[in-house]
């Protein structure tokens, strides 16, 4: 990891240190992913085949998973993992379901009704990733508040393994959640069947999931063309920012930032803190822990890309967190909660020692489902309401037409809108005396 110290660098090194790795190498994700999108437009589920042929090293006849695999994947799981699946998803359910939007309808005037009515989106299609790693977490946090929003039409894409079954932790979180529709397609190939459609998979109206660089590009280019789908956000490689002062355990800590960085490649970590003898023993920690990680190697490359910032003030390190917008902060602080006001920008904010981010990966109740790549500036993590639509309606009877109406007729004339004006003064002059 590199380490930096803040108050000595310029403004473009300092632009520099919290760039993210997929930001480096955009444009040729970005072409390369306009590639896949076309080819699967073209070819429809011969073009898949290729593809999955490709790079997933798999030929497969049909891509949706039978429902005699989805049966066999929870009779081949360990009686302790389905228990552990059907324990995060009771906890996620059940704080998906205080936040939940309501329903509700005002008088704003006598006579005058207004009302917003809540429908779940016709058909979605969720990606859960499976590349280096099956995550049936991601099934249970795309899953469940489909559930609640009652959307009807589910549809889910997870890349198939290497003997071209799906994963069975997968498929049991997803029946979990009552996903049947299962299909074994992976990366951008994946989004683009579910945004346009294809023979075997049903064009969805909009898509849910994170994914690495070229799945989240691939969902930024479908959410911009014609007869595209629409996104939940860019949820793209893992990122994790730390902001640890004096009393933080350096073991914790490291843990937190290797939890994030053994990801992916591009996945980038952060540590920011005011005491240089706990950077020395982060970094410390972080070497000794990498030797009994399997995935060390994946770890090792997304730690070139990620830093140790030191500041002088912990305040200075709620200014840089807001600049980047994490999409987890931690807050390695005595007094943690005290802080929370400092935080403008975060997808999800993990609160003292004894509050792992990976608690909120797999089962705390939160959504894992979080904006990446500073989009935590404008975009919260997937709830409910993000599979649903607020339709208002307005109810207007004559008296409220006589108390309203004036205010629209002097507007529209203000705006030079004669039809509109005229819409509202007809029904004005119709009314009885």
């Amino acid at each position: 990891m590199k380490r930096l110290k803040w108050n000595e660098i310029d403004a473009g090194a300092r632009a520099d240190a919290l760039r993210r790795p997929a930001q480096q190498a955009g444009e040729e994700i970005s072409r390369s992913v306009a590639g896949l999108v076309a080819e699967v437009r073209a070819g429809g589920d011969a073009a898949l085949r290729a593809i999955s042929e490709r790079f997933d090293g798999v030929s497969l006849e049909r891509f949706q998973v039978p429902e005699e695999e989805l049966a066999q994947a929870v009779e081949s799981l360990p009686a302790s993992l389905r228990s552990a699946i059907d324990e995060a998803a009771t906890r996620i359910q059940r704080f998906h379901r205080g936040g939940m939007t309501l329903p509700y309808a005002i008088d704003t005037a006598p006579g005058v009704r207004c009302e917003r009515m809540l429908r779940p989106i016709g058909r979605v299609g969720l990606y859960v990733p499976a590349g280096s790693a099956p995550l049936p977490s991601t099934a249970l946090m795309l899953g469940v508040p489909a559930q609640l929003a009652g959307c009807r039409d589910v549809v889910l894409c997870t890349p198939p393994r290497r003997d071209g079954s799906a994963d069975p932790a997968v498929l049991y979180a997803a029946s979990r959640c009552g996903v049947t529709r299962v299909f074994k397609l992976g990366g951008a190939q994946a989004i683009a069947a579910m945004a346009f459609g294809t023979d075997s998979v049903p064009k969805c109206d909009k898509l849910f999931g994170p994914g690495n660089a070229y799945v989240t590009e691939a969902k930024r280019q479908v959410s911009m063309m014609e007869g595209g789908a629409a996104i939940d956000m860019p949820a793209g490689p893992s990122e994790v920012l730390v902001i640890a002062d004096t009393g933080a355990n350096p073991a914790f800590v490291a843990a937190d930032l290797l939890s994030q960085a053994e990801h992916g490649p591009d996945s980038q970590v952060i540590l920011i803190s005011d005491d240089s003898a706990l950077i020395d023993a982060v970094e410390a920690r972080i070497e000794e822990q990498l030797q009994s990680l399997p995935r060390a190697a994946i770890a090792r490359r997304a730690l070139e890309s990620s830093r140790l910032i030191e500041v002088d003030s912990i305040e200075s390190a709620f200014a840089i967190s807001n600049d980047y917008a994490p999409e987890h902060l931690i807050l390695a602080l005595r007094d943690a909660r005290r802080w929370l006001p400092q935080v403008q920008a975060a997808g999800s904010v993990f609160l003292g020692d004894w509050s792992p981010e990976a608690l909120g990966d797999y089962c705390s109740g939160t959504n894992h489902v979080l904006p990446t790549s500073g989009a935590a500036r404008y975009s919260g993590g997937l709830n409910v309401a993000s599979f649903q639509v607020a339709i208002t309606v307005q109810d207007v009877q004559p008296e409220g037409l006589a108390a309203i109406g004036p205010c629209a007729v002097e507007l529209a004339s203000a705006e030079g809108l004669d039809a509109h004006r005229l819409a509202v003064s007809l029904r004005l002059e119709a009314l009885p005396a």
